[in-house]
């Protein structure tokens, strides 16, 4: 018996945990089955071993009992009847003689002598049980041997026996002669009986062990529980483990194998808690030291923005030594800027804070605003029907039309085709270039964060956070983004997939276009697509 006892399971779930585990007995290769199997093989084995011995003791007892008294019995009537015939007795007298020996028993007599003119006669007890044509060659060639008398052997003759089959009855046959002269004596004796009671003993002993084998797989079925209820709910334990749930524990009482397996699961779950409370620990003060970081910068930003504005607007009056230097600390103070705002709108993602403010929209109307608030209508083909309309974030998809839409006039070719097309369930819409593509080592990592398809070339204009904050809005709808070469080897296509009726997990609203945590909401940090740029914007 194991010392385990059950796992603690708030939800109540052990019903529905032996429930489940009815059709994982029923599986060939679970191990409750092949316990069963092994306990009944054992059992099999064992049964059928001992009743094979027990019949062959039995049968050899019974017919060994019957053959002796048989036998001996014979030798009497022929030591007491027999012996007192003449030595060259009649035929009426051999016929008499052998009647009397069976003496109404259940065996046949045949008398074989010679009469006074030295002619071979025979008296049989019954003509129809028994006649010398019945015994075998071989018995009468040993009874008719005469042996060598000597110390170890006083008698000329002995009594033979061999067992036979006639008609499908078995018979005991045995054979002797008068020493010192006389006639020779043979019996027949019919097995059948003795038959009969060991096939009811055969019966028996197969009933003895179909029980046996029953028993045993009743036992391996007890036997099995008991050792894999606890191992079910260990299984179990681990998989609740598996799904977050780090506080599950398993009661463990006793000190056999499955206790000390229990109780080292517990130590690894309570080690493995503190790991992940440690590592959440460190995330969440990284998240935090970057979105502080971000809050901090943004202040002073503020102002170099003002500044920079100020200094673009003055450009042209600015000596010429100069004016390379303001256009410089312009567009790094702008790069810094979207670094900035996208650092904040990936902690807002990694902290789980992102809400979507949804509203109903025509989509063909939100791409059109894109793309013309970027001045993109000249380099950007759009095939999209009004009046499709889905239920989504205005502003995310804005980000995210701006980011894939950028970053394939960027680094691929014009013209760039945007092509939208409703579904029964999820909206589909398609930007495609006609630059050359993404390498096939590259794509696995488009959207990752930073990623670098170059490590020569490490700088870019992007933050390399773009196609990431992009594919993040996607999964914040209920969508998801895919990168991939055209079939035709002309450009590289992006889609964008939606559910029309979009009400993610991040829904905060059903009305308006703002949000208090608005991020990075002009898509111009659209790069990196592995073209010798960021891998990842």
């Amino acid at each position: 018996m194991s010392g385990q006892e059950h796992a603690q399971d708030r939800d109540g779930t052990d019903t529905a945990d032996e429930r489940r585990g009815i059709f994982t007995r029923l599986r060939l290769t679970s191990l409750r089955l092949r316990l069963v199997v092994v306990f009944a093989l054992v059992a099999l084995t064992a049964a059928v071993s001992a009743s094979g011995i027990a019949y062959w003791l039995n049968r050899e007892a019974v017919l060994t009992r019957t053959q002796d008294a048989a036998l001996d019995d014979f030798r009497r009537e022929m030591q007491t009847r027999a012996a007192a015939l003449p030595l060259r007795p009649t035929q009426t007298e051999l016929q008499r003689t052998a009647e009397q020996m069976t003496g109404g028993g259940d065996y046949g007599v045949v008398l074989v002598g010679e009469n006074a003119e030295g002619k071979q006669i025979a008296g049989v007890s019954d003509r129809d049980l028994f006649t010398m044509e019945d015994v075998p060659a071989s018995l009468r060639n040993a009874v008719d041997d005469r042996q060598e008398v000597g110390e170890g052997n006083p008698v000329a003759y002995h009594l033979y026996w061999q067992r036979i089959e006639r008609d499908g009855e078995p018979y005991l046959v045995g054979g002797s002669r008068i020493v010192g002269g006389g006639p020779s004596g043979y019996l027949l004796k019919s097995l059948e009986q003795e038959r009969a009671d060991l096939a009811s003993l055969g019966w028996s002993l197969a009933i003895a062990t179909l029980l046996a084998l029953i028993g045993s797989a009743l036992l391996a079925q007890a036997a099995a529980t008991t050792v894999l209820r606890p191992v079910h709910r260990l299984g179990e334990a681990a998989r609740r483990l598996g799904e977050g749930k780090l506080d599950t524990r398993l009661s463990v009482s006793g000190t056999d194998e499955l206790a000390e397996l229990s109780r080292t699961f517990n130590k690894t779950a309570a080690s493995l808690e503190k790991k992940v409370a440690d590592m959440s620990a460190r995330e969440e003060s990284s998240r935090r030291f970057v979105a502080d970081m971000s809050h901090e910068l943004r202040t002073p930003l503020t102002a170099l923005t003002a500044v920079t504005e100020v200094l673009e607007d003055e450009a042209d009056a600015l000596d010429p030594m100069i004016a390379p230097a303001v256009n410089l600390v312009v567009s790094e103070t702008r790069r810094l800027h979207d670094l900035v705002e996208n650092l904040m709108e990936v902690t807002r993602f990694d902290a789980g804070t992102a809400r979507l403010v949804l509203d109903t929209v025509d989509v063909a109307d939100q791409v059109t605003a894109c793309i013309d608030a970027r001045a993109w209508l000249d380099a950007v083909e759009l095939d999209a029907e009004r009046g499709i309309m889905a239920r989504l974030d205005p502003r995310r998809l804005d980000v995210i039309l701006a980011n894939l839409i950028g970053n394939a006039l960027k680094h691929g070719g014009s013209p760039v085709r945007v092509s939208v097309r409703p579904g029964e369930h999820e909206l589909r819409i398609e930007v495609r270039d006609h630059g050359p593509g993404i390498p096939e080592e590259v794509l696995p990592h488009v959207f990752d964060r930073f990623y670098k398809a170059s490590a020569s070339r490490p700088r870019s204009e992007g933050s390399g956070l773009g196609l990431s904050i992009a594919v993040e809005n996607a999964h914040i709808h209920g969508g998801d983004i895919t990168a991939a070469n055209s079939p035709d080897g002309d450009g590289a296509v992006f889609v964008l997939r939606l559910p029309i009726g979009a009400g993610g997990p991040g829904e905060r609203g059903t009305t308006g276009s703002g949000d208090t945590d608005r991020g990075n909401d002009t898509g111009a940090d659209a790069e990196g697509r592995g073209r010798g740029e960021d891998g990842a914007t």
